[in-house]
């Protein structure tokens, strides 16, 4: 049998150095619980990076996909298309939030999706500038890599990147930067580094992912639409982290009310099978002329299988509503925790539905960021059976993203191993201070 120690030296000979990974060796994972090759049960609050959002190996999943290999496998779309990809894109087309007739383009992954947007919006407005913003997370291709406003351990390195890509800043209230601010300096990159009749589009997370669950305010995404309406921009919003009812609605720009011009999706989508989509306003979908869009591995048949029970599996089960559940009850504990004496390194408890942060600081006045603090609560949750994630710009932020299948009681149990875990860490680094 397999050993992590083994498999640890087996990929250390095998894979290459710049793929980053965690001490687990996965062998079998249900719903929101994943074990180790070596027997040791850990509960998941990654679920592969907000993938597994209807569980591990969820029965309806597992089921359309395995009727779907009865069937076929591959037949590249544009060879011989099937009705499987028709229907998620119509069903896709009747939920993104455009407020218009929509049409969909199926691909494969996150960063495919954003790039197709990209190649849609200028081939709509024949312009060919971007606008992302600081903090944002938009791939490792080339162009996600340029779009995508955090250097470690995305961009280093990497570079040059594609032109015609700039970055204004995001607003950040915990750190005092306001959508005022954020608007101010959108409007000065318009006067001083480039005509806004030269942007194709804006592209933004409503909730940003990596750059440390920061949610984008009602009153800048109403005036970015705004300031898209007034120049002919394309409003594109990045939903591969924050939607399919991560955020307690079925895409994160739904808190707000605006309604962007096109949608990307990946990640939740198809439950933990490669799939991405852009849908949107079909003016600016049919923008591309035939044979511009798609891929041979595009709306894979089978992870558009597990798509469609996705979408089943929302409406049936309820998990927009029990989204926002989840994220009741972990802000509820997290701020109880947080209000305690001698918790003050925890700066802020942010997020949307079941898309929850905490940021750590070595002080609540300063606000300078605490990364080794993070580290160390991450490394004591793995230690006793929590799988956690870290994210921010500042490198010291824990996002919590929990199968939004997963049972209250197996819940409990983990927000009970999050607060041994923040505990164990808060005194390790007092006794270091004192040291």
């Amino acid at each position: 049998m397999a050993t992590s120690s083994n498999l640890h030296s087996r990929q250390k000979a095998a894979v290459a150095g710049g793929v980053g990974t965690r001490g687990i060796f996965a062998d079998k994972a249900l719903n929101a619980e994943l074990w180790d090759v070596e027997g040791r049960r850990f509960i998941d609050f990654a679920a592969g990076i907000a993938v597994n959002n209807t569980g591990h190996r969820n029965p309806t999943v597992m089921k359309a996909v395995a009727e779907q290999a009865d069937r076929f496998t591959h037949t590249c779309f544009h060879v011989a298309p099937y009705e499987g990809y028709i229907r998620l894109a119509e069903r896709l087309n009747e939920i993104a939030p455009t407020g218009t007739k929509n049409q969909t383009v199926l691909v494969t992954t996150g960063a495919e999706a954003v790039e197709n947007a990209v190649k849609i919006a200028r081939a709509y407005t024949g312009r060919a500038g971007i606008i992302a913003f600081s903090g944002a997370f938009h791939g490792r291709t080339m162009l996600g890599m340029a779009l995508t406003g955090k250097v470690m351990p995305y961009k280093k390195n990497f570079g040059p990147f594609p032109a015609d890509i700039y970055h204004a800043p995001f607003p950040n209230p915990f750190l005092d930067y306001s959508s005022e601010q954020a608007i101010a300096e959108l409007e000065r990159l318009f006067a001083s580094d480039v005509d806004p009749a030269r942007i194709a589009a804006f592209i933004v997370e409503p909730v940003q992912g990596e750059g440390g669950f920061n949610v984008a305010p009602r009153e800048f995404l109403v005036r970015l639409r705004e300031i898209a309406d007034s120049h002919g921009i394309v409003l594109i919003a990045d939903e591969i982290q924050a939607g399919m009812a991560r955020t307690g609605k079925m895409f994160g720009f739904e808190h707000a009310g605006v309604k962007p011009d096109l949608v990307t999706m990946a990640k939740g989508l198809a439950g933990g099978f490669p799939l991405s989509a852009v849908t949107g306003k079909a003016e600016i979908m049919n923008a591309a002329h035939p044979g511009g869009l798609g891929g041979t591995y595009a709306g894979n048949p089978l992870a558009v299988a597990a798509a469609n029970a996705v979408l089943d599996l929302i409406e049936k089960e309820k998990l927009c509503d029990r989204a926002a559940e989840i994220g009741r009850r972990i802000s509820e504990r997290l701020n109880a925790i947080a209000s305690r004496q001698g918790m003050e390194r925890i700066g802020e408890v942010r997020g949307l539905g079941a898309m929850v942060a905490f940021e750590l600081v070595e002080d609540r006045q300063s606000k300078a960021a605490a990364p080794h603090i993070t580290t160390r609560i991450v490394a004591e949750a793995e230690a006793r059976g929590l799988i956690l994630l870290s994210c921010g710009t500042r490198l010291n932020v824990i996002r919590l993203l929990p199968p939004l299948t997963i049972e209250w009681d197996v819940l409990e149990e983990g927000l009970a191993i999050l607060e041994a875990s923040i505990e164990a860490a808060f005194s390790d680094a007092a006794t270091a201070t004192a040291a």
